[in-house]
């Protein structure tokens, strides 16, 4: 499996199928900011895996994780994972200081396995069902002296 950086509206079917299937495509691509930077896990050429993420959030430094959606029949096989951890890395490489999304209860275990943990109670997306906020905040070390 591989995962490569890919165009957002590449991101768009997966999304649909997995995600929100009741949204056209048009309707998902308002979801993308212009900033957005998307991947997918190619397994054998197939595209099983997207996700992006882009500035945005209420505190400066602030990175969301959107989109992210696995086939089905993929699922439990890494590609998840490879994706979220490449749109981490991006985003730390970026001057992140807190990396969060609004996580679907069952994708809460992918989150956390990753350094994310639930800041919100459970909350119903309309049409979508039940999500947590989910934040990683990023731990930098301390600038060092020129004197030291």
């Amino acid at each position: 499996m591989v995962v490569r950086e890919i165009p957002v509206d590449y991101t768009r079917a997966l999304r649909q199928a997995v995600l929100r299937p009741t949204m056209t495509l048009e309707q998902l691509a308002t979801h993308e900011g212009p900033d957005a930077y998307a991947v997918g896990a190619y397994d054998q050429g197939e595209l099983v895996a997207v996700g992006f993420v882009a500035p945005g959030g209420s505190t400066p430094g602030s990175w969301r994780v959107r989109g992210m959606a696995t086939a089905p029949d993929h699922r439990g096989r890494g590609a998840g994972t490879m994706v979220l951890d490449e749109l981490v890395r991006h985003a730390i490489a970026r001057g992140a200081n807190c990396i969060w999304c609004n996580a679907r209860v069952p994708a809460r275990g992918l989150y956390e396995r990753a350094g994310f943990s639930v800041t919100s109670e459970e909350f119903e997306v309309p049409d979508i069902g039940p999500h947590y906020v989910m934040e990683k905040p990023i731990q930098r070390p301390p600038a060092r002296s020129v004197h030291s």
